[in-house]
């Protein structure tokens, strides 16, 4: 059914009204993190040092450091490190369980999501590099924060459990960050992972869980039911379900991991319990390496 031109318009005041607020969040947490330049971790006519390493044929004098020569027997040049732009791209997911919280006193996973996605973002282009959520074009500057929270903010979610980016936005020497719960049919983010390692594309995955889906403090009665509807299962002992629960959200996690690593990527947990800016600082690490 095709949304009316009234519902649009409601939809999208919605949207503009959590702008402001998603912004000043993101800011404050961007802070949190020193961006400074952003280093290939090679030789190359930045301003940071790097490393020495013995003088080779083709160096000239000029590029010798005489001051560390003179503690040895040979000559040492003094290398760089190069600073150039990256680019990095962003997907979160859209699926229906992201809108998942089990309690008024935290945020849903997608605010979650959307609150890491924008302050990475920020702090990224802080430092001056290009970055979009997937699907546009990697730009550079305060607007494209702004591009990004506005396109945070107007997505919809999805009416499926499932979400997973599509191989299209795989390109060589960008940086790719995934922000889900990674709790749906893991086939097509496995698959993912393995085209985004034959294409050469590293990056960082992050699960953000509820502390309800981290803990399942469910007991008795309790029909457990899909976001979409799709799948549902009522059982009189949610307790005895526990041990069987966590054995395969730990199964899912190391299934994850293993096909992470496997890509060359790294792979990371985060419960919205927990201070945002953890996952962050985790985030931001993993990419600077």
């Amino acid at each position: 059914m095709t949304a009316s031109p009234a519902d649009l318009r409601a939809r999208a005041e919605a949207a503009s009204a959590g702008l402001p607020a998603l912004m000043l969040s993101a800011e404050r947490l961007a802070a949190s993190l020193t961006a400074g330049l952003h280093g290939k971790r090679r030789a190359g006519m930045g301003e940071d040092f790097w490393q020495y390493r013995p003088a080779a044929p083709g160096d000239t004098a000029r590029s010798i450091d005489w001051r560390r020569s003179a503690r040895s027997d040979g000559q040492f040049v003094r290398d760089r490190e190069a600073e150039m732009a990256q680019s990095a791209v962003i997907w979160v997911s859209s699926a229906a369980g992201m809108e998942f919280s089990g309690g008024p006193d935290r945020p849903s996973k997608r605010a979650r999501a959307d609150l890491l996605a924008l302050a990475l973002g920020m702090a990224l282009l802080e430092g001056g590099e290009r970055v979009a959520l997937a699907g546009q074009p990697p730009r550079p500057g305060r607007l494209q924060a702004e591009r990004i929270a506005d396109a945070l903010v107007r997505r919809e979610i999805l009416t499926r459990d499932d979400d997973a980016p599509a191989s299209d936005i795989l390109r060589p020497g960008q940086r790719l960050i995934m922000i889900d719960d990674f709790l749906g049919d893991p086939a097509p983010m496995l698959d993912f992972l393995g085209r985004a390692a034959a294409a050469g594309v590293q990056g960082a995955a992050l699960q953000v869980l509820d502390p309800d889906e981290e803990g399942f403090p469910y007991g008795g009665a309790v029909l457990f039911r899909s976001a979409s509807g799709a799948l549902s299962h009522d059982t009189r002992d949610a307790s005895g379900l526990r041990e069987a629960y966590l054995a395969r959200l730990a199964d899912r996690r190391a299934s994850l991991s293993r096909a992470a690593l496997n890509a060359g990527w790294h792979f990371g947990t985060h419960d919205t319990g927990a201070p945002p800016a953890q996952a962050l600082l985790w985030l931001w690490s993993v990419l600077e390496g």
